[in-house]
């Protein structure tokens, strides 16, 4: 049985996401309806009411792969700041999309380069900006 976890997405982010989904031209987003689910099913909190090891925009994630062992950084960012760096990876990549509202300890399936996927674990969310004090960014 594949259970989804729990999402808590701040009411700042899921407010801008949602302007962000509807300024999309049609087509040009195909995962745009899994993205507008995974805000639906959602639970929304104040930004000051998010919990400290919860993956919210702009939050900077340490996962390890489940199979190897293998650890990697990656910021959760807006397209506006989707840079191609290989430290940041934007809301609308599929991982990306998957990854908003998740708490430390939570695993997904990662899609590999060359087909398959890799079980992926949030070992720790090094920077939240909510815990950092930056509830307005």
């Amino acid at each position: 049985m594949n259970t989804r976890p729990k999402l808590i997405i701040s009411s700042l982010d899921a407010e801008r996401l949602e302007k962000l989904l509807d300024s999309l031209p049609p087509g040009s987003f195909p995962a745009k309806d899994a993205l507008e689910a995974e805000l639906a099913r959602a639970e929304i909190v104040e930004p000051r009411a998010i919990p400290p090891t919860v993956v919210t925009m702009n939050s900077t994630v340490r996962f390890r792969v489940t199979s190897s062992g293998e650890a990697f950084e990656l910021t959760l960012v807006y397209p506006r700041d989707s840079d191609g760096s290989s430290g940041r990876i934007s809301i609308l990549a599929p991982v990306g999309s998957a990854l908003l509202g998740l708490s430390q300890g939570d695993e997904i399936e990662w899609p590999k380069p060359g087909g398959g996927v890799l079980r992926v674990r949030i070992e720790e969310v090094t920077y939240q900006p909510e815990r950092a004090g930056e509830f307005h960014r």
